[in-house]
């Protein structure tokens, strides 16, 4: 097989090489069946080191591009389709009053266990990185003139967010295609407010996100739930009449799987037919225990039909109140004319000291820190549920900060029998728009760490089984 690859273009060596040997696939240089040149060969051809091509083939293997057979070599497993020469744009439906969402289930209050889902521990964050930052932006902010700021957010932080994209998720975009949001949240709400008009079909997973649900019942759409497997969202269940489809396809809220490749183009192919918008919400998919982080699903996207959310809640603490959206360019106009008549603009000072934490390096840093103490963290988790094979099992899980159990047999009172026991942890049945079958629960580990796990999973095991020991 011979194709063409450029290493022009700036990073490293090695994220050149993946994104160029990405980039062949994409183009259709390739059809599934091929088989690559060795790795020796290739790293030969292009004056390299062998490590940085396996390191890409590696790459690419774990998004679902590539396999490998002993003794026969790297094939390639399936390319997208040929991207669209036409890009339709999906315009704004009408407004609606909007009513607050309904508390969620999952927002906890500290027990003496705790493993609560979607919270991060305030003693982790580099306090001493942004005591520096917010210094800094509050002196540059004493110097403005007094105009109000950009409904689309800081052009400091945007530019930063799209080069953090860029190296970490596999997004190729610029700050102008970029809203800063109050979290993932308000981001859902813009998009439900200008994409969502009453009576709309809206697909999400089941189980899935109750906010998101909330806000898009809210404006008055019709949530269809459509069932997940172990590769993702069934997509071939998606309703024809849905104009939009919620995901989590890089670590799938709450069970946890990621969205095969397969699963992914299909879902694309899905929104292409139906002229539907899919919302990407990628809430935590920094964290990955197995390999580097998937790249997004937008990355994937031709037509501009995805809008891509993301949120710092996770990676330092959802007190910032920050996140972003990458708009899709039907939408852009609308979301930011949305987004000055929600709230005016984000908070100049914080925008300012985040875009100086990510440009000085400081958030990289810190990043690599939390991945290495969760995945430690997860280790730790996994074997002390280890022990009690019988009461529960774990879901297949390798990223973000939480894990999900299926229970071996219902557990009757299980909220009930959580607080008597000080636990705190999300039974799955909120999750669920429908019937959740099994009994399960959703199991955090972003403000335990060390004996407190093993202590918190003996309570846990006395809850789910009583007196049971282990074995």
């Amino acid at each position: 097989m011979q194709i063409h690859l450029s290493l022009d273009g700036a990073g490293g060596l090695g994220q050149r090489l993946y994104e160029a040997l990405r980039r062949a696939l994409l183009d259709g240089q390739v059809a599934p069946g091929e088989r690559l040149p060795p790795s020796r060969v290739l790293a030969a051809e292009l004056g390299l080191s062998r490590r940085l091509v396996v390191e890409a083939y590696e790459r690419l293997a774990a998004e679902g591009f590539l396999g490998a057979t002993t003794g026969r070599g790297t094939f390639v497993l399936r390319v997208p389709p040929p991207p669209q020469q036409t890009l339709r744009q999906a315009g704004p439906g009408p407004g609606a009053h909007w009513r607050s969402p309904p508390a969620w289930a999952g927002r906890l209050a500290p027990g003496r266990h705790n493993f609560p889902g979607g919270v991060t521990d305030r003693a982790l964050l580099p306090w001493a990185a942004w005591r520096r930052a917010m210094m800094a932006a509050l002196r540059e902010t004493s110097r403005d003139i007094g105009f109000y700021g950009d409904p689309q957010g800081e052009a400091s932080l945007r530019l930063a967010i799209a080069r953090y994209l860029g190296y970490s998720r596999g997004l190729a975009c610029d700050g102008d295609a970029l809203l800063i949001t109050q979290g993932a949240q308000q981001g859902l709400d813009l998009l439900a407010r200008v994409r969502v008009a009453p009576g709309d079909t809206v697909a999400m997973e089941e189980p899935g996100y109750p906010p998101a649900r909330a806000v898009f019942e809210a404006r008055g759409a019709r949530v269809v739930p459509v069932p997940v497997d172990q590769q993702g969202l069934c997509v071939d269940e998606l309703p024809a009449s849905a104009s939009l489809v919620y995901v989590t396809p890089s670590h799938q809220f709450p069970l946890g799987m990621p969205m095969s490749l397969e699963r992914r183009l299909a879902l694309l192919a899905f929104a292409r037919r139906h002229d539907a918008l899919v919302v990407e919400d990628d809430y935590d998919g920094e964290f990955r225990f197995q390999g580097r982080p998937l790249d997004a699903l937008k990355s994937l996207d031709r037509d501009g039909r995805v809008a891509y959310l993301g949120s710092f809640s996770k990676v330092l603490h959802a007190d910032l109140r920050l996140g972003y959206l990458l708009m899709p360019p039907g939408l852009a106009t609308a979301l930011t004319r949305a987004r000055a008549f929600n709230d005016g603009y984000p908070p100049l000072v914080t925008q300012r000291a985040l875009a100086r934490l990510m440009i000085g390096g400081d958030f990289a840093r810190h990043l690599r820190r939390m991945q290495r103490l969760y995945a430690a963290r997860r280790t730790r988790l996994e074997k002390a549920l280890a022990e009690y094979p019988r009461l529960w099992t774990p879901l297949p899980q390798v990223a973000g900060i939480h894990m999900a159990l299926r229970f071996t047999a219902p557990v009757p009172d299980l909220a009930a029998r959580l607080d008597a026991a000080d636990v705190r942890a999300n039974p799955l049945a909120p999750f669920h728009a429908g019937d959740p079958g099994l009994d399960g629960l959703l199991l955090g580990f972003g403000v335990i760490d060390g004996d407190a796990i093993d202590r918190g999973v003996a309570a846990l095991a006395e809850v789910v089984g009583g007196a049971a020991a282990p074995r």
